[in-house]
Protein backbone atom coordinates (compact mmCIF):
# COMPACT_ATOMS: atom_id res chain seq x y z
CA UNK A 1 0.00 0.00 0.00
CA UNK A 2 1.25 3.42 -0.93
CA UNK A 3 -0.43 6.79 -0.63
CA UNK A 4 -0.18 9.59 -3.16
CA UNK A 5 -1.69 13.04 -2.62
CA UNK A 6 -2.76 14.88 -5.77
CA UNK A 7 -3.56 18.54 -5.19
CA UNK A 8 -7.12 19.46 -4.30
CA UNK A 9 -8.10 15.81 -4.10
CA UNK A 10 -8.45 13.04 -1.60
CA UNK A 11 -5.43 10.86 -0.99
CA UNK A 12 -5.21 7.97 -3.45
CA UNK A 13 -4.21 4.53 -2.17
CA UNK A 14 -2.23 2.49 -4.66
CA UNK A 15 -1.53 -1.21 -4.31
CA UNK A 16 -0.85 -3.65 -7.13
CA UNK A 17 -2.93 -6.51 -5.73
CA UNK A 18 -5.90 -4.28 -4.88
CA UNK A 19 -5.93 -2.54 -8.25
CA UNK A 20 -5.72 -5.87 -10.04
CA UNK A 21 -8.76 -7.22 -8.18
CA UNK A 22 -10.85 -4.07 -8.64
CA UNK A 23 -10.06 -4.12 -12.36
CA UNK A 24 -11.09 -7.78 -12.59
CA UNK A 25 -14.36 -6.97 -10.80
CA UNK A 26 -15.28 -4.06 -13.07
CA UNK A 27 -14.15 -5.47 -16.44
CA UNK A 28 -17.09 -7.88 -17.06
CA UNK A 29 -19.51 -5.12 -16.07
CA UNK A 30 -17.84 -2.64 -18.41
CA UNK A 31 -18.11 -5.23 -21.20
CA UNK A 32 -21.82 -5.66 -20.43
CA UNK A 33 -22.23 -1.88 -20.52
CA UNK A 34 -20.70 -1.76 -23.99
CA UNK A 35 -17.57 0.09 -22.84
CA UNK A 36 -15.11 -2.77 -23.25
CA UNK A 37 -12.62 -4.50 -21.01
CA UNK A 38 -10.06 -2.14 -19.51
CA UNK A 39 -12.08 0.94 -20.49
CA UNK A 40 -13.05 1.81 -16.91
CA UNK A 41 -10.51 2.42 -14.15
CA UNK A 42 -11.24 2.02 -10.44
CA UNK A 43 -9.35 4.30 -8.03
CA UNK A 44 -9.18 3.62 -4.28
CA UNK A 45 -9.31 6.69 -2.01
CA UNK A 46 -8.03 6.93 1.55
CA UNK A 47 -11.40 7.85 3.02
CA UNK A 48 -13.16 5.85 5.74
CA UNK A 49 -16.67 6.89 4.70
CA UNK A 50 -18.89 4.47 2.78
CA UNK A 51 -19.02 5.94 -0.68
CA UNK A 52 -18.20 5.59 -4.37
CA UNK A 53 -18.64 8.12 -7.15
CA UNK A 54 -17.75 9.16 -10.67
CA UNK A 55 -16.44 12.62 -11.50
CA UNK A 56 -16.30 12.66 -15.26
CA UNK A 57 -14.59 10.34 -17.70
CA UNK A 58 -14.55 6.58 -17.26
CA UNK A 59 -13.11 6.36 -13.78
CA UNK A 60 -14.85 5.15 -10.64
CA UNK A 61 -13.60 6.36 -7.24
CA UNK A 62 -14.12 3.96 -4.34
CA UNK A 63 -13.63 5.00 -0.72
CA UNK A 64 -11.68 2.64 1.54
CA UNK A 65 -14.69 2.68 3.86
CA UNK A 66 -16.68 0.90 1.18
CA UNK A 67 -14.17 -1.98 1.18
CA UNK A 68 -14.30 -2.17 4.97
CA UNK A 69 -18.13 -2.17 4.99
CA UNK A 70 -18.53 -4.90 2.35
CA UNK A 71 -18.36 -8.58 3.21
CA UNK A 72 -18.11 -9.94 -0.32
CA UNK A 73 -16.59 -9.11 -3.66
CA UNK A 74 -20.11 -9.44 -5.09
CA UNK A 75 -21.24 -6.47 -2.97
CA UNK A 76 -18.44 -4.37 -4.46
CA UNK A 77 -19.55 -5.42 -7.94
CA UNK A 78 -23.06 -4.21 -7.16
CA UNK A 79 -21.68 -0.77 -6.30
CA UNK A 80 -19.43 -0.71 -9.38
CA UNK A 81 -22.41 -1.63 -11.59
CA UNK A 82 -24.38 1.30 -10.16
CA UNK A 83 -21.49 3.72 -10.81
CA UNK A 84 -21.22 2.41 -14.37
CA UNK A 85 -24.86 3.40 -14.73
CA UNK A 86 -23.84 6.98 -13.96
CA UNK A 87 -21.05 6.81 -16.57
CA UNK A 88 -23.17 5.38 -19.38
CA UNK A 89 -26.05 7.69 -18.49
CA UNK A 90 -23.79 10.73 -18.85
CA UNK A 91 -25.00 11.90 -15.46
CA UNK A 92 -21.97 14.06 -14.68
CA UNK A 93 -22.37 15.87 -17.99
CA UNK A 94 -26.10 16.30 -17.37
CA UNK A 95 -25.52 17.51 -13.79
CA UNK A 96 -25.59 21.08 -15.11
CA UNK A 97 -29.17 20.51 -16.34
CA UNK A 98 -30.43 19.96 -12.83
CA UNK A 99 -28.37 22.85 -11.50
CA UNK A 100 -29.58 25.07 -14.36
CA UNK A 101 -33.24 24.36 -13.64
CA UNK A 102 -32.72 25.14 -9.97
CA UNK A 103 -30.88 28.35 -10.84
CA UNK A 104 -33.71 29.51 -13.12
CA UNK A 105 -36.24 28.94 -10.33
CA UNK A 106 -34.04 30.90 -7.92
CA UNK A 107 -33.65 33.81 -10.36
CA UNK A 108 -37.38 33.97 -11.05
CA UNK A 109 -38.17 33.98 -7.33
CA UNK A 110 -35.56 36.71 -6.79
CA UNK A 111 -37.15 38.86 -9.52
CA UNK A 112 -40.59 38.28 -8.03
CA UNK A 113 -39.24 39.19 -4.61
CA UNK A 114 -37.69 42.41 -5.93
CA UNK A 115 -41.00 43.33 -7.57
CA UNK A 116 -42.81 42.73 -4.29
CA UNK A 117 -40.25 44.81 -2.41
CA UNK A 118 -40.61 47.70 -4.86
CA UNK A 119 -44.36 47.53 -4.35
CA UNK A 120 -43.76 48.03 -0.65
CA UNK A 121 -44.18 44.45 0.54
CA UNK A 122 -40.87 43.77 2.29
CA UNK A 123 -42.04 40.73 4.25
CA UNK A 124 -43.84 39.37 1.20
CA UNK A 125 -40.68 39.79 -0.84
CA UNK A 126 -38.66 37.75 1.68
CA UNK A 127 -41.33 35.05 1.68
CA UNK A 128 -41.36 34.84 -2.11
CA UNK A 129 -37.58 34.48 -2.25
CA UNK A 130 -37.53 31.87 0.53
CA UNK A 131 -40.16 29.80 -1.25
CA UNK A 132 -38.16 30.14 -4.45
CA UNK A 133 -35.03 28.84 -2.75
CA UNK A 134 -37.00 25.89 -1.37
CA UNK A 135 -38.49 25.13 -4.79
CA UNK A 136 -35.06 25.33 -6.42
CA UNK A 137 -33.59 22.88 -3.91
CA UNK A 138 -36.56 20.56 -4.35
CA UNK A 139 -36.12 20.64 -8.12
CA UNK A 140 -32.43 19.81 -7.86
CA UNK A 141 -32.92 17.00 -5.34
CA UNK A 142 -35.63 15.44 -7.50
CA UNK A 143 -33.21 15.56 -10.43
CA UNK A 144 -30.45 13.76 -8.49
CA UNK A 145 -32.89 11.11 -7.19
CA UNK A 146 -33.96 10.41 -10.75
CA UNK A 147 -30.32 9.96 -11.75
CA UNK A 148 -29.72 7.57 -8.85
CA UNK A 149 -32.77 5.47 -9.70
CA UNK A 150 -31.64 5.37 -13.35
CA UNK A 151 -28.16 4.22 -12.28
CA UNK A 152 -29.71 1.51 -10.07
CA UNK A 153 -31.70 0.15 -13.01
CA UNK A 154 -28.74 0.30 -15.39
CA UNK A 155 -26.48 -1.39 -12.85
CA UNK A 156 -28.99 -4.22 -12.43
CA UNK A 157 -29.01 -4.71 -16.20
CA UNK A 158 -25.20 -4.82 -16.39
CA UNK A 159 -25.02 -7.41 -13.60
CA UNK A 160 -27.60 -9.51 -15.43
CA UNK A 161 -25.86 -9.23 -18.80
CA UNK A 162 -22.55 -10.17 -17.21
CA UNK A 163 -24.15 -13.23 -15.57
CA UNK A 164 -23.44 -11.90 -12.07
CA UNK A 165 -25.98 -12.30 -9.28
CA UNK A 166 -27.61 -9.22 -7.80
CA UNK A 167 -27.59 -10.67 -4.29
CA UNK A 168 -24.54 -8.61 -3.36
CA UNK A 169 -26.17 -5.43 -4.65
CA UNK A 170 -29.25 -5.97 -2.49
CA UNK A 171 -27.14 -6.92 0.51
CA UNK A 172 -25.17 -3.71 0.26
CA UNK A 173 -28.35 -1.64 0.05
CA UNK A 174 -29.51 -3.41 3.23
CA UNK A 175 -26.24 -2.38 4.87
CA UNK A 176 -26.87 1.23 3.87
CA UNK A 177 -30.40 1.00 5.23
CA UNK A 178 -29.13 -0.39 8.56
CA UNK A 179 -26.53 2.39 8.68
CA UNK A 180 -29.25 5.00 8.17
CA UNK A 181 -31.38 3.45 10.93
CA UNK A 182 -28.41 3.54 13.33
CA UNK A 183 -27.78 7.20 12.49
CA UNK A 184 -31.43 8.10 13.05
CA UNK A 185 -32.28 8.97 9.45
CA UNK A 186 -36.00 8.72 8.84
CA UNK A 187 -37.17 6.04 6.41
CA UNK A 188 -40.61 7.60 5.88
CA UNK A 189 -41.58 8.24 2.28
CA UNK A 190 -42.53 11.80 3.25
CA UNK A 191 -38.86 12.61 3.93
CA UNK A 192 -37.53 11.41 0.58
CA UNK A 193 -38.11 14.81 -1.08
CA UNK A 194 -35.24 16.23 1.03
CA UNK A 195 -32.71 13.60 -0.05
CA UNK A 196 -30.25 13.36 -2.93
CA UNK A 197 -30.84 9.58 -3.16
CA UNK A 198 -34.05 7.55 -2.98
CA UNK A 199 -34.70 5.85 0.36
CA UNK A 200 -32.65 2.65 0.64
CA UNK A 201 -35.81 0.69 1.38
CA UNK A 202 -37.43 1.98 -1.80
CA UNK A 203 -34.34 1.13 -3.81
CA UNK A 204 -34.40 -2.42 -2.44
CA UNK A 205 -38.10 -2.77 -3.26
CA UNK A 206 -37.58 -1.47 -6.80
CA UNK A 207 -34.73 -3.91 -7.52
CA UNK A 208 -35.60 -7.04 -5.53
CA UNK A 209 -38.16 -8.66 -7.86
CA UNK A 210 -36.07 -8.01 -10.95
CA UNK A 211 -32.97 -9.48 -9.36
CA UNK A 212 -34.83 -12.54 -8.07
CA UNK A 213 -36.31 -13.27 -11.52
CA UNK A 214 -32.97 -12.92 -13.28
CA UNK A 215 -31.25 -16.15 -14.46
CA UNK A 216 -28.06 -14.99 -12.71
CA UNK A 217 -29.78 -14.79 -9.29
CA UNK A 218 -28.68 -18.28 -8.24
CA UNK A 219 -25.27 -18.18 -9.93
CA UNK A 220 -22.74 -18.56 -7.10
CA UNK A 221 -20.14 -15.78 -6.86
CA UNK A 222 -16.60 -16.63 -7.96
CA UNK A 223 -14.88 -18.21 -4.91
CA UNK A 224 -11.43 -17.12 -6.11
CA UNK A 225 -12.57 -13.49 -6.35
CA UNK A 226 -14.03 -13.76 -2.85
CA UNK A 227 -10.74 -15.14 -1.53
CA UNK A 228 -8.84 -12.30 -3.18
CA UNK A 229 -11.29 -9.77 -1.74
CA UNK A 230 -10.81 -11.08 1.79
CA UNK A 231 -7.06 -10.70 1.38
CA UNK A 232 -7.10 -7.13 0.12
CA UNK A 233 -9.65 -6.18 2.76
CA UNK A 234 -7.36 -7.53 5.49
CA UNK A 235 -4.34 -5.83 3.94
CA UNK A 236 -6.21 -2.50 3.81
CA UNK A 237 -7.35 -2.93 7.42
CA UNK A 238 -3.80 -3.57 8.59
CA UNK A 239 -2.49 -0.61 6.61
CA UNK A 240 -5.06 1.90 7.87
CA UNK A 241 -5.57 0.89 11.49
CA UNK A 242 -3.44 0.86 14.61
CA UNK A 243 -1.56 -2.38 15.33
CA UNK A 244 -3.69 -2.88 18.45
CA UNK A 245 -6.93 -2.69 16.52
CA UNK A 246 -5.62 -4.95 13.76
CA UNK A 247 -4.46 -7.61 16.23
CA UNK A 248 -7.87 -7.51 17.90
CA UNK A 249 -9.66 -8.01 14.60
CA UNK A 250 -7.18 -10.66 13.39
CA UNK A 251 -5.92 -12.44 16.53
CA UNK A 252 -2.81 -14.64 16.60
CA UNK A 253 -4.81 -17.91 16.68
CA UNK A 254 -6.33 -17.10 13.27
CA UNK A 255 -4.00 -18.70 10.73
CA UNK A 256 -5.99 -17.78 7.65
CA UNK A 257 -4.16 -16.03 4.85
CA UNK A 258 -6.20 -12.87 5.37
CA UNK A 259 -5.32 -12.75 9.07
CA UNK A 260 -1.61 -13.33 8.41
CA UNK A 261 -1.70 -10.53 5.89
CA UNK A 262 -3.25 -8.08 8.34
CA UNK A 263 -0.91 -9.07 11.18
CA UNK A 264 2.16 -8.68 8.97
CA UNK A 265 1.21 -5.04 8.47
CA UNK A 266 0.45 -4.58 12.17
CA UNK A 267 3.79 -5.99 13.29
CA UNK A 268 5.64 -4.04 10.62
CA UNK A 269 4.01 -0.77 11.74
CA UNK A 270 5.00 -1.63 15.33
CA UNK A 271 8.64 -2.22 14.23
CA UNK A 272 8.38 -5.90 15.26
CA UNK A 273 10.41 -6.97 12.25
CA UNK A 274 10.89 -10.65 13.04
CA UNK A 275 7.21 -11.15 13.78
CA UNK A 276 6.27 -9.38 10.55
CA UNK A 277 8.72 -11.55 8.61
CA UNK A 278 7.35 -14.68 10.30
CA UNK A 279 3.87 -13.82 9.03
CA UNK A 280 5.23 -13.13 5.53
CA UNK A 281 7.14 -16.41 5.57
CA UNK A 282 3.98 -18.19 6.71
CA UNK A 283 2.17 -16.80 3.70
CA UNK A 284 4.98 -17.85 1.37
CA UNK A 285 5.01 -21.35 2.86
CA UNK A 286 1.45 -21.74 1.56
CA UNK A 287 1.99 -19.97 -1.78
CA UNK A 288 5.72 -19.70 -2.57
CA UNK A 289 5.19 -18.00 -5.93
CA UNK A 290 2.57 -15.49 -4.89
CA UNK A 291 4.05 -12.19 -6.14
CA UNK A 292 2.19 -10.11 -3.58
CA UNK A 293 3.49 -12.17 -0.65
CA UNK A 294 6.99 -11.77 -2.08
CA UNK A 295 6.36 -8.03 -2.42
CA UNK A 296 5.26 -7.90 1.23
CA UNK A 297 8.40 -9.65 2.45
CA UNK A 298 10.59 -7.40 0.33
CA UNK A 299 8.81 -4.31 1.66
CA UNK A 300 9.30 -5.38 5.28
CA UNK A 301 13.02 -6.02 4.71
CA UNK A 302 13.56 -2.81 2.77
CA UNK A 303 11.74 -0.57 5.23
CA UNK A 304 13.54 -2.25 8.12
CA UNK A 305 16.94 -1.23 6.74
CA UNK A 306 17.84 -4.52 5.06
CA UNK A 307 17.73 -3.62 1.34
CA UNK A 308 20.22 -6.28 0.20
CA UNK A 309 18.00 -9.02 1.65
CA UNK A 310 14.95 -7.42 0.01
CA UNK A 311 16.37 -7.77 -3.50
CA UNK A 312 15.66 -11.50 -3.84
CA UNK A 313 11.91 -11.46 -3.06
CA UNK A 314 11.38 -8.16 -4.91
CA UNK A 315 13.15 -9.35 -8.06
CA UNK A 316 11.03 -12.48 -8.03
CA UNK A 317 7.85 -10.45 -7.50
CA UNK A 318 8.73 -8.16 -10.42
CA UNK A 319 9.44 -11.20 -12.59
CA UNK A 320 6.15 -12.92 -11.71
CA UNK A 321 4.06 -9.79 -12.32
CA UNK A 322 5.72 -8.87 -15.60
CA UNK A 323 7.33 -5.78 -14.01
CA UNK A 324 4.17 -4.41 -12.40
CA UNK A 325 4.65 -0.62 -12.35
CA UNK A 326 3.76 -0.41 -8.67
CA UNK A 327 6.10 -3.19 -7.53
CA UNK A 328 9.06 -2.39 -9.80
CA UNK A 329 9.72 1.02 -8.13
CA UNK A 330 10.13 -0.74 -4.80
CA UNK A 331 12.81 -2.92 -6.36
CA UNK A 332 14.43 0.21 -7.80
CA UNK A 333 14.35 1.77 -4.32
CA UNK A 334 15.96 -1.33 -2.79
CA UNK A 335 18.70 -1.36 -5.44
CA UNK A 336 19.51 2.28 -4.67
CA UNK A 337 19.33 1.74 -0.91
CA UNK A 338 22.14 -0.82 -1.09
CA UNK A 339 24.42 2.12 -2.07
CA UNK A 340 26.20 -0.24 -4.45
CA UNK A 341 27.11 1.55 -7.72
CA UNK A 342 26.90 -1.77 -9.57
CA UNK A 343 23.13 -1.71 -9.08
CA UNK A 344 22.58 1.64 -10.85
CA UNK A 345 22.09 0.12 -14.30
CA UNK A 346 19.46 -2.33 -13.05
CA UNK A 347 17.73 0.39 -11.01
CA UNK A 348 17.53 2.68 -14.05
CA UNK A 349 16.19 -0.11 -16.25
CA UNK A 350 13.55 -1.11 -13.72
CA UNK A 351 12.41 2.43 -12.99
CA UNK A 352 12.28 3.57 -16.62
CA UNK A 353 10.12 0.55 -17.41
CA UNK A 354 7.84 1.42 -14.46
CA UNK A 355 7.22 5.04 -15.50
CA UNK A 356 6.87 3.92 -19.10
CA UNK A 357 3.87 1.82 -18.12
CA UNK A 358 2.46 4.16 -15.46
CA UNK A 359 3.54 7.79 -15.61
CA UNK A 360 1.31 8.73 -12.67
CA UNK A 361 3.69 7.35 -10.07
CA UNK A 362 5.53 10.13 -8.19
CA UNK A 363 7.51 7.64 -6.10
CA UNK A 364 8.99 6.00 -9.22
CA UNK A 365 9.89 9.41 -10.69
CA UNK A 366 11.61 10.40 -7.46
CA UNK A 367 13.71 7.22 -7.46
CA UNK A 368 14.57 7.69 -11.14
CA UNK A 369 15.69 11.23 -10.33
CA UNK A 370 18.03 9.78 -7.70
CA UNK A 371 19.51 7.42 -10.31
CA UNK A 372 20.17 10.29 -12.73
CA UNK A 373 21.59 12.41 -9.93
CA UNK A 374 24.06 9.70 -8.94
CA UNK A 375 25.11 9.37 -12.57
CA UNK A 376 25.69 13.12 -12.79
CA UNK A 377 22.93 13.53 -15.41
CA UNK A 378 21.50 16.64 -13.78
CA UNK A 379 19.08 17.74 -16.57
CA UNK A 380 17.31 14.36 -16.54
CA UNK A 381 17.32 14.36 -12.75
CA UNK A 382 15.61 17.76 -12.90
CA UNK A 383 13.07 16.46 -15.42
CA UNK A 384 12.27 13.47 -13.17
CA UNK A 385 11.87 15.89 -10.24
CA UNK A 386 9.48 18.01 -12.33
CA UNK A 387 7.37 14.92 -13.10
CA UNK A 388 7.28 14.01 -9.42
CA UNK A 389 6.49 17.55 -8.29
CA UNK A 390 3.61 18.16 -10.69
CA UNK A 391 1.95 14.91 -9.54
CA UNK A 392 2.52 15.80 -5.89
CA UNK A 393 0.69 19.12 -6.20
CA UNK A 394 3.73 21.40 -6.27
CA UNK A 395 3.42 23.18 -9.64
CA UNK A 396 5.80 26.06 -8.86
CA UNK A 397 8.66 23.70 -8.04
CA UNK A 398 7.71 21.61 -11.09
CA UNK A 399 7.88 24.68 -13.33
CA UNK A 400 11.31 25.62 -11.98
CA UNK A 401 12.64 22.06 -12.41
CA UNK A 402 11.18 21.71 -15.91
CA UNK A 403 12.73 24.99 -17.06
CA UNK A 404 16.11 23.97 -15.66
CA UNK A 405 15.84 20.57 -17.37
CA UNK A 406 14.86 22.14 -20.69
CA UNK A 407 17.90 24.43 -20.55
CA UNK A 408 20.27 21.49 -20.09
CA UNK A 409 18.76 18.90 -22.45
CA UNK A 410 19.52 18.58 -26.19
CA UNK A 411 17.06 20.77 -28.10
CA UNK A 412 14.46 18.71 -29.94
CA UNK A 413 15.13 15.51 -27.97
CA UNK A 414 12.15 13.59 -26.50
CA UNK A 415 13.16 14.59 -22.96
CA UNK A 416 13.48 18.26 -24.01
CA UNK A 417 9.97 18.15 -25.48
CA UNK A 418 8.67 16.47 -22.32
CA UNK A 419 10.26 19.19 -20.17
CA UNK A 420 8.31 21.76 -22.19
CA UNK A 421 5.09 19.77 -21.72
CA UNK A 422 5.57 19.62 -17.94
CA UNK A 423 6.31 23.36 -17.85
CA UNK A 424 3.09 24.11 -19.76
CA UNK A 425 1.12 21.84 -17.43
CA UNK A 426 2.67 23.51 -14.37
CA UNK A 427 1.91 27.03 -15.65
CA UNK A 428 -1.70 26.02 -16.34
CA UNK A 429 -1.93 24.53 -12.86
CA UNK A 430 -0.60 27.76 -11.30
CA UNK A 431 -3.06 29.89 -13.29
CA UNK A 432 -5.99 27.76 -12.11
CA UNK A 433 -4.85 28.13 -8.51
CA UNK A 434 -4.53 31.89 -8.89
CA UNK A 435 -7.98 32.16 -10.44
CA UNK A 436 -9.43 30.10 -7.59
CA UNK A 437 -7.78 32.39 -5.05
Amino acid sequence: MASAQPAAAQSVLRDAETEELLQDLVDPLAEAAGLGEGAVEVVLLDDRSINAFVAGGQRIYVHAGLIHAADTANEIQGVLAHELGHITGGHIIRYSEGAGNATRITLLSALAGIAAALAGGGEAAMGVMALGQQAAMGSFLAFTRTQEASADAAGAQYLSDAGITGRGSLEFFRKLQAYEFRRGFSQDDDTEFARTHPLSGNRIAALRDGYAADPAWDVPPDPIEQQRFERIKAKLFGFQNTPERTLTAYPAHDNSIAARYARAYAYHKDALVERALAEADGLLAEEPDNPFFLELKGQILLESGRPSEALGPLRRSVELTGANPLIAPMLGHALLATENPRHLDEAEQVLRAAVGRDRANPFAWYQLGVVYGQRGDIPRAQLASAEQQIMSGNPRAALQSARAAEAGLPAGSPDWIRAQDVAIEARSYIERLEERN
